[in-house]
Parts: structure tokens; sequence; C-alpha cells
């Protein structure tokens, strides 16, 4: 992937989601890196972006499209890097395009002349023109998000940190030193304050470090598996409609596909979110063997939620029996979670419990 187009892809990604939402089908229609289908490149973008982005996209996506993008992410075990960058690019470019109309300025002008007669001869002009067109040194940072600066920062030292907070936009930079430590901000403050003309020379040296930094971390980040975890983790971060919807479709076409994913949505732990009405129904359901067995290792959390809703004997006789039963396998222990995850699934969908912040709008208590 192009240096720019690498460094500024998150902030670039985040500004069109919708719009790729609502045509990422066409956006991405024809065969492209590798022979790449659209829906290939479709999937592989949404693995790419991450859960938190894939989850906005996926909010805003008709039934079709999200039941045909999570079974062809189901099939990417993991992610080709040049295939990613290759199509994180187009992407990217796309955007570019987008943000810089009417804007102008060095970035534009080589996007523009790129495009118009091919990048190596576009590198030839810039290089030239470079010496008579202001550039605002840091600029690649100007798509990032303060959190983004101030994590690639972190490690850098109070002058590092003071210039390129001073080279940034100044809305940008006031939102960055919020970001920062406490202890940090008075004295980058004072940097910044009392900062004379910095010889260009060492400006470059410290951007040319920064710029290595971010496209290190990027392209780290874009390096992620996919298959079912991948689509497990963005459904996780949907509403419950979506999974629902995806769920159920997936089951027409794959049931044993759809019915992993079902298991992995809610893991055993996930009981303390449950509230104490749904918890009370749920352990009258249950095995008392599974669930003692089931208690085994788990953290404090879990085995108080669980006696909370139990009787005071019931609760004693259950804690009595984790103290002095035998140890077990971890596998025995497994199947027994498993068991009664398979108990909160039965009855959520019978509507007869909830589970804490899955509820849709539509269904909230007034």
């Amino acid at each position: 992937m192009s240096e720019l187009a690498l460094t500024d892809a998150p902030g670039e990604l985040d500004a069109v989601a919708p719009d790729l939402s609502e045509n990422i089908a066409g956006a991405l229609a024809a065969t492209g890196h590798g022979g790449l289908s659209g829906r290939e490149k479709a999937a592989t973008l949404l693995v790419s972006l991450g859960p938190e982005r894939a989850a906005k996209i996926f909010a805003c996506l008709g039934e079709g499209e999200i039941e045909a993008l999570s079974l062809e992410m189901t099939r990417i075990e993991v992610v080709d890097p040049e295939h990613s960058n290759a199509v994180l690019q187009e992407v990217a470019e796309t955007a570019m395009i987008a943000s810089w109309a009417g804007s102008g300025g060095f970035d534009y002008a080589r996007d523009v002349l790129e495009k118009a007669v091919g990048e190596a001869r576009a590198q030839e002009i810039m290089a030239r023109l470079a010496a008579v067109i202001e550039k605002r040194p840091f600029d690649f940072l100007r798509r990032s998000t303060p959190d983004q600066i101030t994590g690639i920062l972190a490690n850098e030292v109070p002058q590092t940190v003071a210039l390129v907070i001073a080279n940034l936009d100044p809305n940008l930079g006031a939102d960055v030193v919020r970001a920062l430590d406490p202890t940090l901000q008075a004295d980058v403050a004072l940097r910044i304050a009392t900062m004379g003309d910095i010889n260009p020379d060492v400006t470059r040296e410290i951007e040319a470090v920064i710029r290595q930094k971010v496209a290190s971390v990027l392209s780290s980040e874009y390096q992620v598996a996919g298959g079912v975890d991948a689509i497990v983790d963005i459904l996780s971060r949907s509403d419950r409609a979506t999974e629902r919807n995806v769920i159920d479709r997936l089951a027409e076409k794959d049931r044993e596909l759809a019915e992993e994913i079902r298991v992995k949505m809610f893991v055993f732990e996930d009981i303390v979110k449950l509230d104490d009405r749904s918890m009370q129904i749920l352990l009258k359901d249950v095995d008392q063997k599974d669930l003692v067995t089931a208690l085994r290792g788990v953290p404090d959390e879990v085995k108080d939620k669980v006696t909370s809703n139990l009787s005071q004997r019931a609760a004693e006789m259950l804690l009595d029996e984790l103290e002095v039963g035998q140890p077990v396998k971890r596998r025995t222990v497994e199947e027994a979670q498993g068991r009664i995850v398979a108990v909160v699934r039965k009855l959520e969908e019978a509507e007869a419990i909830t589970i804490g912040g899955r509820d849709d709008d539509e269904d909230e208590m007034l």
C-alpha cells in the first residue's frame, strides 16, 4: 500500500463508512487484485477494518448484503496482507478523491498528477514543485484522531510531542493536548509556548520517524484473521435484530456454521449480563450437577451472580460442593458450561429471558 494511502486510511475510512455502506456492492463490484470478486473484496475490506468499523457498516446494509458478506467472511481464515492492502488502497484512494474535491493543496495536486500522468512522472514533477509549495510538517496526521495521535506519541519525549502538536491544525492540536496525560499537558504547553525556530532538517528527521511509526502500526493492524471469530466479533457489536437476522439466514444455508456462531456469541461467563429475573429462570432450568461443575475455576463475579440469585441455603450448599468436590478435567468443565449456554440460548429464543445490552430499541421497556 502506498505511504499516503496507508497513513491516511483510518480517518478516510471512518469518513466514508456511511457511503460505503450504502453502495458497498457497487463500490467494490469489479474484480480486482488477485482476481478477487466484488463480494470477496467487500468481505476482505470488512475484516480489515476491524469489528467496530465493520459493525457500523453492517448497520446500514440491507439484509441480503449482510447475509452474503457474513457468509463470505466466515470463509476467510486469514486475510492475505497483499489482498488487504490492495483493497484498502482502492478504498482509500476513492475516499481521498471525495474529501479533497475542491480543497486543493499539496496532496490534492499529487493525486491529480498521479491519475493524469502516472505515479513515476507525478513524483518527478512534485519533487521539483516541493521547493516552492509550502507543506505543513506532519500533515499526514491531519485525518488521525486525537487518541490515535497520542498513542503514536506515547513513548516520545516531551520536546517531540510539543513539536508535532505545534504543527497540527489548531483544533486538532487542542484535542490532542486534552487527550494527553495530565502530568504531560503543562510541560508540552510550556514547550510549545517557548518554542523558537526549529532547524528544518531536524523537523524532517522527526517527521520521518513519526511517519514510519504510523505506517508500522497501521500495517500490523491490517494483517488480521477472518473466519468465524471475525463475524462473531462484528455481530457482538451489532444490535440484536442484526444478529438474529444474520444467524437465522445463515442457518438456512449452513446450519452447523450458524450454530457455531450462535454458541460463540455467548460464553458461560456472560451469564453475569443476565438480570436477576432472567438468572433465576435459568437456574430453574439447568441441571444442578452441571451448575456445580461449570462454576469451577470461573471468576468470583460469576459465582457471586449465581449465588446471589439462590436462597441462602441453596447458595451455601453450592459453595460447599465447590469446596469439597473432587477436581475435574477442564474439558468436563467446558462441556458443562456449554450445556448451560445452550439453555441460555433456548430461553432467549423463547423470549423467556434477556441478555443485558442485547435488546433491540423496539423492545425497550417504557
